[in-house]
């Protein structure tokens, strides 16, 4: 009945605005109770013991994300199961309701039984109990066993998001859930014994660093390199990639602010350190994605080339100002003038008919850089659009394509090759304003938000909405919840019984039961077994923490 009352009443509202009158905002009892409702179902109806996937069909027969699938699995990447946990905590926090505590605290304990004995996180858990078998969980107390999976994975945020998400559960627990606590404690000193001698981390690591080995040195050119991708194994370099040595220094950072812990910290500072040394010299003084053992950018991923890079480098930028708004320490910031005049020069010029994802990541009159710029001529590098097949239990198959090139008409999909600078000038005034305020002054506030703390513009916020636009779109997320209460919306993620998938790199025709069909360059062909086609509603955690945000938000101003 409630239900029913509350889209009636929305009705009742968007008429009036037809008529040109001001709507009445939704009341609080109204937020409260669906912000209830919807949690309530997405703990109770969605979750894999308090984990969750990236997106869901919407009548619940198939989840997945992008390394985990089924009921069996969570995510542990940002948009899955840490994005969710934080929603019930910011909810909790905007109502101090035991209820989304627990939701948080459900969320956080998915995590602790997914925590490797290595100390991080992979992409995924596995709740099965015959399928955990293989991994080597801290949980199931298999950190005595010699063999299994066990990578503590810093790619993507993972082992760093889900950290965070430990860290503020347990200071909204008040310290007392020993099991929250003691996994956040073993990620920290995993992380500490990991971190190499020069400040670095790896891409992911399954053991301590080895004494003696990464000493500080400056970053250098190599002499030569090689064109074509050498399959090497990446997974040790010094690793800036998705902005992984970000993601560790700030997550150091806030465990320093919530335990009061010095070494959490220094830590930190090491990680600052040798950002300052990976600085590459003239006449490219940014960045790479990865450096090798010789401190020379290097080959990840057949897409990944060694390069400057004008997308972490960006971020690297970022967290040496966080760095300095921490510690005051003026070292933090010498080298980003040199490093914003780099970037300025670097972009790209206006293209008349620009390719489509370069024209999304960069709108018309928007400064523009290249992902990758070849090292000392600084050419933009671009990497040719390939075929992709997926077979289920494969790996994935690139028959053609990805090679590098200077052309940017033919790139990947999959893979950003152009990263928008327009922050940059705004990052320079901030600069300049940080220098003339009193260090003590310009430190964060004492609760970080979001996965990412510091991409946070501080100086330059996003402006608050205009007087009945929060409102306004409260009442449309409030419409929007179905009798369930979910967030169901137009969308696809396939079903679980996949055949193949065929990315095509150039046009393509396909031929079924005598019949021919064209594929576009660009399209993905799917086959699945079984008559039944793919359902065309799904629910999206991202959509669910999105609109849990926007109902908190809209609480802070009723009264």
């Amino acid at each position: 009945m409630t239900r029913v009352l509350t889209i009636l009443l929305l009705l009742l509202l968007a008429a009036s605005a037809s008529r040109g009158q001001t709507p009445s905002p939704p009341s609080r009892k109204q937020t409260l109770e669906t912000l209830h409702q919807a949690a309530q179902f997405y703990r109770t109806q969605v979750s894999s013991e308090g984990g969750y996937h990236f997106r869901y069909a919407a009548d619940l027969s198939y989840g997945r994300s992008e390394h985990a699938e089924g009921p069996t699995q969570a995510t542990v990447q940002r948009a899955g199961t840490p994005l969710v946990a934080l929603a019930y905590l910011s909810a909790f926090e905007a109502t101090a309701e035991r209820f989304f505590l627990e939701a948080a605290r459900s969320a956080a304990l998915a995590l602790v039984k997914g925590q490797l004995c290595s100390g991080g996180w992979d992409y995924i858990i596995e709740f099965d109990a015959a399928k955990r078998a293989p991994y080597r969980y801290r949980a199931d107390g298999a950190c005595e066993q010699g063999a299994g999976r066990n990578p503590t994975t810093l790619d993507d945020n993972v082992t760093q998001g889900a950290l965070r998400v430990l860290l503020r559960v347990d200071r909204a627990l008040q310290f007392q859930d020993q099991e929250i606590h003691a996994a956040a404690a073993a990620a920290l000193d995993h992380l500490l014994a990991a971190q190499y001698a020069n400040g670095a981390w790896p891409q992911r690591f399954f053991e301590p660093s080895q004494a003696g080995r990464h000493p500080p040195q400056r970053a250098s050119y190599p002499e030569s390199w090689p064109r074509t991708w050498p399959g090497a194994d990446y997974r040790g370099y010094y690793t800036l990639n998705d902005n992984s040595q970000a993601d560790a220094i700030d997550a150091m950072l806030e465990a320093a602010r919530i335990y009061g812990e010095p070494r959490y910290l220094e830590a930190a500072r090491r990680g600052g350190d040798f950002l300052l040394r990976a600085q590459m010299p003239d006449p490219q003084p940014a960045w790479a994605q990865q450096y090798n053992e010789r401190m020379q950018p290097a080959w990840a991923r057949l897409f990944e080339p060694p390069a400057v890079t004008g997308g972490e480098s960006q971020s690297v930028v970022r967290i040496l100002l966080t760095l300095y708004r921490e510690t005051g320490d003026s070292k933090y910031i010498e080298p980003l003038p040199r490093a914003l005049d780099y970037l300025r020069r670097s972009a790209l010029p206006e293209d008349a008919n620009p390719p489509p994802r370069k024209r999304r990541a960069c709108p018309p009159g928007t400064r523009c850089l290249a992902r990758f710029h070849e090292l000392r001529t600084n050419r933009p590098l671009y990497i040719t659009k390939g075929t992709q097949v997926r077979l289920p239990g494969h790996p994935t198959l690139r028959p053609d394509g990805y090679e590098l090139s200077y052309e940017d008409s033919s790139t990947i999909e999959h893979y950003a090759m152009w990263v928008n600078g327009e922050w940059i000038d705004e990052v320079a005034t901030e600069l300049a304003r940080l220098r003339e305020a009193d260090p003590a002054q310009i430190r964060r506030p004492d609760r970080l938000i979001g996965l990412s703390p510091w991409q946070n513009r501080a100086a330059h916020p996003s402006p608050a909405p205009q007087p009945g636009e929060l409102a306004r779109r409260a009442a449309e997320v409030i419409a929007a919840l179905d009798e369930r209460g979910a967030w169901a919306e137009p969308g696809t993620i396939g079903k679980a019984d996949s055949v193949v998938s065929l990315f095509a790199a150039e046009d393509m025709v396909v031929t079924a039961g005598g019949r021919t069909f064209p594929l576009r360059e660009g399209d993905t062909l799917e086959v699945y077994r079984g008559a039944q086609p793919p359902l065309t509603q799904v629910l999206s955690s991202q959509t669910f923490a999105a609109n849990l945000e926007t109902l908190v938000q809209y609480l802070a101003t009723q009264p």
